[in-house]
């Protein structure tokens, strides 16, 4: 086996499919590009030449064999295209989806559960270093604490004049004893038709029967956003309406 592809065999990815991705890709990476990820797909029937979708430091590249896998067709998205990424675990492997600035969603089915995992964290890391500004080749630079030298105060010295002053007396105050009240009506105050102000002393709040959208998981805010995208493709709500609703949706992501 090359060594060049034993670091991307972690997850059971198919072999000769990352051999031929990674010869391939050794002419298309661009200066100080480096992958970090390769996730293989697995098709239940026998799939003789799967897609495959590569992760690196500077973009996302989905791989499609043609002709036999004697050619291979690249489509690449770079980070800063990209605005949110999602993963749906299924019965038969995972599907990861992202979409972009342009709203595009590309999807790749098939993936298994934990390549589909790792894809998606890396993704996450490098949309947090893009969003960050912090260098995937650089470590963050290490700052020196500077050290500060403690110089002892001298003790203060009274004056012999005031070292006898008494404190003066503290007057004591007489404790007043209180009536318990036990009509709280008298001390509530009501308006004029009698009633206490339900504004100013409200009964509890009932519960919200709808989950706010920080409570919601990643598959069920990626369905609320497809569910969104068909009210769109169906003319029930405007254009400005679907974008309101899918940026608050990619915000919680």
């Amino acid at each position: 086996m090359n060594e060049h592809i034993k670091k991307f065999l972690n997850e059971e990815q198919d072999p000769k499919a990352v051999d031929k991705i990674t010869s391939k890709l050794t002419d298309l990476l661009m200066k100080n590009e480096e992958i970090g990820y390769i996730g293989v797909q697995k098709k239940p029937a026998i799939t003789v030449f799967p897609d495959s979708i590569v992760l690196t430091n500077k973009r996302i590249i989905i791989c499609k064999p043609k002709n036999l896998g004697l050619s291979m067709d690249f489509t690449d998205y770079t980070w800063d295209d990209i605005v949110g990424t999602f993963v749906k675990e299924n019965i038969l492997g995972s599907e990861f989806s992202f979409t972009t600035k342009t709203d595009l969603t590309i999807s790749i089915d098939y993936i298994p559960k934990t390549q589909a995992r790792k894809i998606y964290t890396f993704a996450k890391e490098q949309l947090d270093i893009l969003k960050n500004g912090v260098s995937f080749t650089e470590p963050a630079p290490v700052v020196e604490e500077e050290k500060v030298e403690i110089i002892p105060e001298e003790e203060e010295v009274i004056p012999e004049a005031f070292a006898t002053i008494e404190e003066p007396e503290v007057e004591e105050i007489e404790e007043i004893e209180t009536e318990e009240v036990t009509d709280y009506a008298e001390i509530i105050p009501v308006s004029q038709s009698g009633y206490r102000d339900e504004k100013q002393f409200p009964d509890e709040k009932p519960e919200s029967k709808e989950k706010s959208l920080k409570d919601l998981s990643q598959d069920e805010l990626f369905d609320k956003l497809q569910n969104y995208k068909k009210l769109l493709d169906n003319g029930l709500i405007m254009q400005g309406e679907y974008d309101t609703l899918k940026k608050e949706i990619l915000s919680h992501m």
